[in-house]
């Protein structure tokens, strides 16, 4: 059997915040080289900046059930670092040593002397990072989409995560989902996951929008309405992991965890990526 090496070098986003670049060798061969699908698990999840049903903030609940899910990868919304409200800590670093996972965050909005943003957690190397913040059409809260791309065992996954305006008139949302269209026609021919909260329901306009584009994967196979807001009472569907309609990406099952953790329930999804 003919077996080759190649050396890659991968950006890799420590807990602590620092970048390094490591070398590393992936083995290959005629007979094995994309024969087999890697299983991987996405988790998207509002955790509120931590606080929990109880009004307070624990962050080793979020990293428990990150942990009981079997998450590879987890698209988090509202996460502080350095705000007053969480006592200056920095969630991000916290979640990655808890999780045992790098952590990538983006700063959106300046909130009580510190950085407020979405992150993300994963177990793979990161290859690039990029953070877009959305175009505003009225004074609130600054958004964006941050945007890595994944070396998945040798496959590269473009993997985003946002979190939309909520105000009723959807203007904004929608001028939201332009950029993102924007941003994915970046990376033409690439698997592609797109998660987060979308403050919207599945009969909106802004998700009829994203579906002409992305495939929504609870809506293939999710075994029951998927509501993931309030958390105690759940009745809506905001919460998405949307995947390109190419057909790399297989989902397997989704599911949607209990917890008290946060307001929002996560949403986790299963795949084979071919």
């Amino acid at each position: 059997m003919l077996t080759c090496y190649k050396t890659v070098r991968a950006l890799v986003v420590c807990a602590a915040g620092r970048v390094v670049f490591a070398a590393f060798l992936i083995g290959c061969s005629t007979h094995s080289m994309h024969t087999k699908p890697i299983t991987l698990r996405v988790m998207t999840y509002n955790i509120h900046h931590g606080e929990g049903l109880d009004g307070k903030v624990d962050l080793l609940r979020i990293a428990q059930l990150i942990q009981r899910e079997g998450a590879d990868i987890v698209a988090l919304q509202e996460v502080d670092k350095g705000v007053a409200r969480t006592a200056r800590r920095d969630l991000p670093a916290e979640l990655a040593e808890l999780t045992g996972m790098a952590c990538v965050f983006s700063n959106n909005f300046p909130y009580q002397g510190g950085e407020y943003g979405n992150a993300v957690l994963t177990r793979f190397p990161v290859r690039r990072v990029t953070n877009t913040r959305y175009q505003m059409l009225r004074a609130g809260e600054q958004r964006g989409l941050l945007q890595l791309v994944l070396d998945v065992r040798g496959h590269e996954l473009v993997f985003m995560n946002t979190h939309i305006d909520y105000r009723p008139d959807d203007a904004e949302r929608m001028l939201n989902v332009g950029e993102i269209e924007t941003q994915m026609q970046q990376h033409p021919g690439r698997s592609m996951i797109l998660c987060g909260d979308f403050n919207a329901p599945p009969e909106s306009r802004v998700c009829r929008r994203l579906s002409e584009r992305l495939d929504d994967t609870w809506a293939r196979i999710g075994p029951d309405a998927g509501f993931t807001i309030p958390a105690q009472q759940p009745n809506k569907r905001i919460d998405y992991i949307w995947i390109t309609k190419e057909k790399s990406l297989v989902p397997l099952r989704a599911w949607v965890p209990q917890s008290d953790a946060s307001d929002h329930l996560p949403v986790v999804a299963e795949f084979h990526l071919r």
